[in-house]
């Protein structure tokens, strides 16, 4: 059997890898297990040389990566530079703050002992990756595994088997040793075997909330840990005191980019009531700016979304929230590269729209968002509060206090004011609620994979 990546641009095979067979998997985890104590061996400096030239090299495989990343998930290849741009900046800084992170803590010293807490890698880790950001959502947890003295084994998505194999590449460039990274081709009842089989000894997934739940499942009574990144339907609230231009143009960004595949992209806006009508005229003026089209083509700045299935779904909650009585703002007639494909869709605006309908309360994934007036900042949180996810959130205003008052209310991972659909590394990545659980990025990162040992040593007898 073979993994086949079909291209949204035109519907056919992009590319076609065989499923690894039973032997391969095993043969895989037992030399990563082989590998890694050796590699946890070497010092932070030693292993930082050794991911710095991977990065190094992938970056150095850009005017490969970037048409081919199109091909498999339809971003347009305008904003080719920018997935890798996001890598190398996640990368670096978990590279720059790893001696710090995994440094041993010293509580205060009692006489006549020495006390402190090492962090120790856990072992194997194994990176489940998504299509829709392929190279920033894996390095979130392979470069700082890496760093922690893990090895790790990646399943890439099937729409994007190749960026696995760009991984692959780029630690073979930097001369890692053999064991360390590796990447397989896998179904589903194999990755659940590998965790329900203990294979390794972490799991970290992105993911949707079933993907998520799936793995939890397998990992029940295995005592493995699981970093779970899953869904998200991210609120935005515009205050009245906001500059209209500058948050329409921000949030059309965090609605519509990617074709709105985003896990923390905007998918619902709460706009004060005294704002609502000037900020939906130009919200919409600059959606109907965009241009759907072939991702090869650099005019485009809409490509098709990942199947036509996926693109069907968004098509149906929209089409119940009209029935509903929600209005449409954009006329698909204006973007006419619709004819392209079931997977090619055009933007759509909803207003009149309330938490009855499914375009309001369950993950979209697409280029769609849904707008509602609010009469103050407590109707608002309410708002942004009434769904199962909590990955961000966000909130438009020059009125600082106001915005941490909001934030610290607001049930979310991480809280905006702003601006959107951004991950600092610096900072913790984490959701509530079904958005997940678990830590990436920022040192807290370095924690999910690491176990604590400590020492208690009495010095003077």
């Amino acid at each position: 059997m073979t993994v086949k990546c079909i291209s949204p641009v035109n519907g056919e095979i992009y590319a076609e890898r065989d499923y690894s067979s039973a032997d391969v998997v095993n043969e895989t985890f037992a030399a990563a297990h082989r590998a890694q104590s050796d590699w946890a061996a070497l010092s932070v400096d030693e292993r930082e040389q050794y991911c710095t030239k991977a990065v190094d090299a992938m970056l150095a495989m850009a005017d490969e990566i970037i048409p081919e990343l199109s091909w498999q998930m339809g971003r347009p290849v305008r904003y080719g530079h920018g997935e890798l741009n996001g890598f190398e900046e996640r990368a670096r800084h978990m590279i720059s703050i790893a001696k710090t992170s995994l440094a041993p803590l010293r509580p205060v010293q009692n006489p006549g002992f020495d006390r402190y807490i090492q962090r120790e890698p856990l072992g194997v880790v194994f990176t489940i990756a998504p299509w829709n950001y392929p190279y920033l959502t894996a390095v979130n947890s392979i470069i700082p595994a890496l760093m922690a003295g893990n090895s790790v084994v990646l399943k890439h998505a099937q729409s994007t088997l190749l960026v696995a194999e760009r991984f692959s590449q780029a630690f073979d460039k930097a001369g890692l040793p053999e064991g360390v990274f590796q990447h397989l081709m896998l179904s589903h009842a194999q990755t659940a075997d590998i965790i329900s089989h203990k294979l390794a000894d972490m799991v970290c997934f992105t993911g949707s909330v079933p993907g998520g739940t799936s793995i939890e499942a397998d990992a029940v009574g295995k005592f493995i840990p699981v970093g779970l990144e899953l869904g998200g339907k991210d609120p935005a609230y515009v205050r009245g005191d906001c500059d209209v231009d500058f948050a329409a143009e921000n949030l059309v960004d965090g609605a519509f980019f990617n074709s709105g595949q985003s896990c923390c992209g905007i998918e619902r806006i709460y706009v004060d009531e005294k704002i609502f009508d000037a900020f939906v005229k130009r919200f919409v003026d600059i959606v109907n700016g965009y241009v759907l089209g072939n991702p090869l083509d650099e005019a485009t700045t809409l490509g098709p979304m990942i199947k036509p299935e996926a693109a069907d779904f968004v098509r149906g909650q929209i089409e119940d929230a009209v029935k509903a009585g929600a209005k449409a703002h954009i006329d698909e007639n204006d973007f006419p590269a619709t004819a392209l494909g079931a997977a090619y869709m055009a933007p759509q605006v909803l207003s009149g729209v309330n938490h009855q309908m499914s375009v309001m309360t369950e993950e979209s994934f697409g280029p769609v968002v849904g707008i509602m007036a609010v009469k103050d900042d407590e109707e608002a949180i309410a708002l942004m509060n009434d769904s199962e996810f909590g990955l961000t959130a966000s909130v438009w205003t020059p009125d600082e206090a106001a915005a941490r008052a909001i934030g610290q209310r607001v049930q979310t991972g991480t809280f905006f004011m702003n601006r959107c659909d951004y991950l600092d590394p610096a900072l913790a990545w984490t959701g509530v609620k079904d958005s997940g659980r678990g830590c990436t990025l920022s040192s807290l990162g370095y924690e999910a994979l690491t176990r604590p040992k400590s020492f208690h040593l009495k010095t003077a007898l």
